[in-house]
């Protein structure tokens, strides 16, 4: 869990009929006592500034991006947030941390619900606007579940009741006893190291050119069949082709990852262009599978013969870093 977290981390955005932002201003403190302060932290630079170093430290653990809400009245008072982690699957609990000087924290007691909403990869707007750090306008949409608004579109929610509240420094801790949850499918929004970050997806470069221009690099191949169990690429050996399934399935399997590719997939896409750091991934056939297959020095000398080509994978290239 990581306190590295997009500040400052309030709004108030008031339901339909409901009254205007800040009217929840000043609604009770943390009642936590407070503690003898501890022993100066050693971060193992006697010349960087602990606080300093300690916060980039925990920054170095990513996490996803909730965003947390509450409602008081017709007013939902929401706050960005990656301090939130599960607790126990039987019975289901879950954890928030909050500033003890966030209206959130004055906001939640025992007895009272919250809603923890997963951002999805694409809602980093989301996330700034309850923030307070958006610079476009945006109208959040929201879902209301046992009377707990949850924002429109997450990747997944929860509502959960405040069982249990703990003191925890600067921060106080709140055990929530969830009564619903639901997800979806996407990727998840990630934080780290103070920015925002995304889920790195299936390679692709050549597949996302246009037909037309990814069949002439591929009829410089040749058609190569391959047994079921037979392996067509090993993870870390050093190998210059790239590939396409033309019949049959193959199993890609990575550190974390397996899936199932099937008829139509390109292979090796990064790794026809940097051979010498070794494949990605161990790919074996599932059932009899034949590819068509084509060497670096084959697509280099499509590419140099159809500049068109070159052009569209820079572009495409281009994209993939205007996503991140």
């Amino acid at each position: 869990m990581s306190s590295e977290a997009p500040p400052p981390r309030e709004f108030d955005v008031p339901l339909p009929g409901g009254f205007a932002p800040g009217a929840l201003e000043g609604l009770g403190d943390s009642a936590f006592d407070d503690v003898p302060a501890t022993e100066q932290i050693d971060v193992g630079d006697p010349e960087s500034d602990p606080a300093i170093a300690f916060r980039r430290t925990l920054g170095m653990f990513a996490t996803g991006v909730t965003v947390l809400t509450t409602r008081v009245g017709e007013q939902v008072h929401g706050m960005t947030a990656n301090a939130f982690m599960s607790v126990s699957l039987s019975p289901p609990l879950v954890l928030i941390s909050l500033d003890r000087r966030a209206r959130m924290c004055g906001l939640l007691h025992e007895g009272s619900r919250f809603g923890v909403s997963v951002l999805a990869q694409g809602q980093a707007g989301l996330s700034d606007f309850f923030a307070r750090r958006a610079t476009e306008e945006i109208e959040p949409e929201f879902v209301v579940v046992r009377e707990t608004p949850l924002v429109e579109g997450a990747l997944a929610h929860f509502v959960a009741r405040v069982v249990r509240s703990y003191w925890g420094g600067d921060h106080s801790l709140f055990l929530g006893h969830v009564e619903y949850a639901r997800y979806g499918e996407g990727d998840p929004l990630l934080f780290h190291g103070g920015r925002y970050e995304r889920v790195a997806g299936e390679p692709e470069l050549f597949s996302r050119l246009p037909r037309e221009l990814l069949d002439q690099l591929l009829l410089r191949g040749h058609e190569v069949g391959f047994a079921a169990g037979e392996t067509l690429m090993r993870r870390g050996e050093v190998s210059d082709t790239l590939m396409l399934v033309t019949s049959g399935s193959v199993r890609v399997e990575r550190p974390g990852r397996t899936l199932t590719l099937g008829t139509g997939t390109l292979i090796g896409e990064i790794e026809v262009l940097h051979p010498a750091a070794g494949r990605m991934a161990t790919i074996t056939a599932e059932a009899e599978t034949t590819c068509v297959v084509v060497t670096r020095a084959e697509l280099l000398e499509g590419l140099a013969a159809d500049p068109r080509a070159a052009v569209a994978l820079l572009e495409i290239l281009a994209g993939r870093f205007r996503e991140m």
